[in-house]
C-alpha cells in the first residue's frame, strides 16, 4: 500500500499525500516504508522554520509570504505546528482557518500538526512530513512553530533559514533575547510595520544585533552570533512582503552554493532525525513484554528515590545490550 500511496502523492494527489502524512505522523509501517521511498527524492525544497512570540503574527505572515510565491507559480506547502493539550492530546489545529484564502490552490497544502508534547512544540515528525512535501514536489516548506518561549529555538535545528517575526510595542525585543531567538535567527521580521512603533523596535533590533556580533564575549572557542537581517513588513496590508520573499531566496541561493550536502543546516537536521528515531525505537523495545518487568521496576526504583535516573538509563541500556548479545 505504502509505494503506491507514496506513487500518487509524487504524481499530485493530494488526498494520498494526506494519507501518507498521516501514516507517517502516526509512525505506521506503511508510513516507515514509503518515507524510505521518498527519502532519497527529497533534499531540493527550501525549508523555513518561523517562529515567535504568540500573537506576533506568524500565521498571518506566512499566509502572505505564500501568496506572493503563488504569485510567482511556485508549489509551497506549510507545516503548522500547535500544542497538544496536556489532558487529552488533542490540538486545536487552527492555522487551516487562518489559511482559508489558499484552500482551493492545489499547489498550496497545509498541514496541521499536533506537538504532541514534544519539547520545543515541534511535532518529532515534522522533519518526515517535510520530507514527504518535498519528494512531492514543493519547493518551498513553512514550518510554523507553536511560539511557547525559550523552546522554539529548536526549530533552527530543522530548518534552512529560520524566521523569527516581532510585533513592535509588545516587548518582544526583550523576550526574543532571553528565549535565544536572536541568536539563531536568520532573519528578523518586525510585522505589523503599518502599526506606530515599528520603525523604533527595528532599530532597537539592529542595534542590539550589530553589538552582539562584535561582542568580546564572542571570542575564543565560542562560536560569534549570528547578524541576521532586521526587515519590516506588514502581513496585513502585504507592505515588506517581495523583501521578505527575496531575501529567503537570497539565503536559498547560498544554500545552494554550499554544495550536496546543503551545509551545516541539512546536518543539523539529520543529526535532529538520526537521534529522534534512535530514541523511539529504544523506548519501543524497552516497552516490549519481555523487559516489560525490569523497565517498570526501574521506574519505581527512580521514583522511590532509591536510584539515580543516570544510573536507571545505563540499567536499562545495559539490559537491552545484554538481550542482543545473547541473540
Amino acid at each position: 500500500m505504502s509505494a503506491s500511496l507514496a506513487e500518487r502523492a509524487r504524481s499530485g494527489d493530494r488526498r494520498a499525500l494526506a494519507r501518507l502524512l498521516t501514516e507517517v505522523e502516526n509512525r505506521t509501517t506503511a508510513g516507515e516504508q514509503a518515507l524510505r521511498a521518498l527519502y532519497p527524492l527529497a533534499g531540493r525544497a527550501h525549508l523555513v522554520g518561523v517562529t515567535g512570540a504568540p500573537g506576533s503574527g506568524k500565521s498571518t505572515l506566512v499566509a502572505a509570504l505564500t501568496g506572493k510565491a503563488r504569485a510567482a507559480g511556485r508549489a509551497v506547502a506549510v507545516i503548522a505546528i500547535d500544542p497538544s493539550s496536556p489532558i487529552t492530546g488533542g490540538a486545536i489545529l487552527g492555522d487551516r482557518v487562518r489559511m482559508q484564502i489558499h484552500a482551493t490552490d492545489s499547489d498550496v497544502f497545509i498541514r496541521s500538526m499536533a506537538s504532541r508534547g514534544h519539547a520545543g512544540g515541534l511535532a518529532a515528525s515534522t522533519v518526515a512530513a517535510a520530507a514527504v512535501m518535498d519528494a512531492a514536489g514543493f519547493g518551498l516548506i513553512f514550518i510554523e512553530t507553536v511560539g511557547t518561549g525559550q523552546s522554539e529555538v529548536e526549530v533552527a535545528a530543522i530548518a534552512d533559514t529560520t524566521v523569527v517575526v516581532q510585533a513592535p510595542d509588545m516587548g518582544d525585543e526583550v523576550q526574543a533575547i532571553k528565549a535565544g531567538l536572536l541568536e539563531v535567527a536568520d532573519i528578523v521580521v518586525v510585522n505589523k510595520s503599518d502599526r506606530p512603533g515599528a520603525d523604533r523596535a527595528a532599530a532597537q533590533l539592529r542595534a542590539m544585533l550589530t553589538v552582539g556580533a562584535h561582542s568580546d564575549r564572542a571570542a575564543g572557542d565560542r562560536p560569534r552570533p549570528k547578524r541576521p537581517e532586521v526587515l519590516l513588513a506588514s502581513a496585513l496590508t502585504g507592505a515588506g512582503m517581495p523583501e521578505l520573499l527575496g531575501a529567503l531566496d537570497r539565503r536559498e541561493a547560498v544554500r545552494r552554493a554550499a554544495g550536496a550536502d546543503g551545509g551545516d543546516a541539512a546536518l543539523k537536521r539529520a543529526e535532529a532525525q538520526i537521534s529522534g528515531i534512535l530514541a523511539q525505537r529504544v523506548a519501543a523495545q524497552l516497552r516490549e513484554p519481555a523487559r516489560a518487568a525490569q523497565r517498570a521496576t526501574t521506574l519505581a526504583a527512580v521514583a522511590a528515590h532509591e536510584i539515580d535516573p543516570f544510573s536507571a538509563a545505563d540499567r536499562l541500556l545495559e539490559l537491552l545490550r545484554a538481550d542482543r548479545a545473547e541473540d
